[in-house]
Formats: C-alpha cells, sequence, structure tokens
C-alpha cells in the first residue's frame, strides 16, 4: 500500500492519521506541492490522479495497482477493509453527526482555503490570507457550537472517529491563517485529546520524512 501525499496537506494528514489508527503500513512517496511549479502537475502523477491533487492512496489487487483519490472516500475504504477500531460510530444518528461535522471542514471550510484559490485571490487584488481566515473562523465557529453540545471527550462520544480526523489538520491550517482559537474552547479540548493519541502524534506534518522545518534558532 502507499500513500502518495505532501507533509503538510491536511487531506494526506487526515489518511494517515487513519491508516495508523487501524495500525496499517504503508510506503509514504512524498508529492512535492510547490517545487518546480508542482510535482502534482507532471505527467506521472496525473496518470495517478487527473485532477493533479494529493492524497492517493494506492493498492495492489489481482496484481494491479488501483487507486482511490479523495480522503473521504479513502478513510471510508481503510474504515470497511479494517473495521476495528471503527471511525464511524455504529448508531446510525451518530454516523450521520459524525459525517456531518467531518463535511463541515470538507466542503464548507477546506476548498475555501485552497492553495489555488487563493493564488487566485491574489491575483485579483485580494488579501487571499485574510479571505480563507473569514472562511476558516465562520467554519470552525459551527464546528463549536456543535461541539459544545457534545457530552463526550471528542466531537461525537468518547471515541475517537471520522470527525476528529478532519478538525485536528484543520486547527493547524488555522494558525497558519493567524485565526485566533480562544473562541473555540470546546475545539481545542478534543485537539488536545487527540494528540495524546499515538496515531494522531505520529501522523502531524513535522514529523514526516519530508517536512521542511525551519532551522532552530
Amino acid at each position: 500500500m502507499k500513500l502518495y501525499g505532501y507533509w503538510r496537506s491536511s487531506s494526506a494528514w487526515r489518511v494517515r492519521i487513519a491508516l495508523g489508527w487501524k495500525g496499517i503500513s504503508y510506503e509514504n512517496v512524498p508529492v512535492h506541492l510547490l517545487r518546480g511549479g508542482g510535482e502534482q502537475f507532471s505527467a506521472g502523477f496525473r496518470d495517478k490522479n487527473p485532477v493533479s491533487q494529493v492524497p492517493v492512496l494506492e493498492i495492489e489487487r489481482g496484481g494491479k495497482p488501483h487507486r482511490i483519490t479523495q480522503s473521504m472516500a479513502i478513510i471510508e475504504y481503510l474504515d470497511e477493509i479494517a473495521p476495528e477500531p471503527p471511525l464511524l460510530p455504529r448508531d446510525a444518528l451518530e454516523r450521520a453527526r459524525v459525517r456531518e461535522l467531518a463535511e463541515l471542514v470538507n466542503s464548507g471550510i477546506q476548498p475555501l482555503q485552497n492553495r489555488l484559490l487563493m493564488e487566485r485571490v491574489s491575483e485579483l487584488g485580494g488579501d487571499a490570507k485574510a479571505f480563507a481566515a473569514r472562511f476558516v473562523a465562520s467554519g470552525l465557529a459551527a464546528l463549536e457550537v456543535h461541539a459544545a453540545l457534545s457530552p463526550g471527550r471528542y466531537l461525537v462520544g468518547d471515541e475517537p472517529t471520522l470527525a476528529d480526523i478532519y478538525l485536528v489538520p484543520q486547527l493547524y491550517n488555522a494558525r497558519r491563517f493567524s485565526v485566533a482559537l480562544e473562541p473555540f474552547p470546546h475545539l481545542r479540548a478534543v485537539e488536545l485529546a487527540c494528540e495524546l493519541l499515538p496515531a494522531f502524534a505520529a501522523a502531524h506534518p513535522d514529523r514526516q520524512p519530508d517536512a521542511e522545518l525551519p532551522p532552530p534558532t
């Protein structure tokens, strides 16, 4: 099993968490999203994903490679082939709630902080960072309301779910966009709980082999 990703991609980060949570070993294949205009636009990578995005999960079946794109599809596939420990509750209503909160990030925030969109905002003379920060903050505000209603340790209940996998990378991005997190105490508490889990800790961007960290001061 191979995972094509980029150390700071929040979508690839989500998949790394899920793989770690399931205890599934994989080969990490870095795809640099900035070098040389972006390796994701190379002909070789376009053959793996025609929309030139990470992550891509590659598996072998019947002697042939099969590829899955989009973090939601990948994680739900992993949850089906390795059902324990689960990332979706067994109760139908709770399962819908988990998907709802994950989609608040995946559909409600992620597209509006996408690098290509931000570059276009800059080309049109706008403040790309402020643009992204506005939607990150409003999306987190909605998540905070949901989190405040949950009595559990995580976004939905007392066990980590798909929703938490989407939350943690998003809070990292919020800091990159200088979004104040003080208004979101429940989200921050969930993040702190997740950081104690080995699968979440090991998936952090700074711990990836292709991470590009500033030199120590």
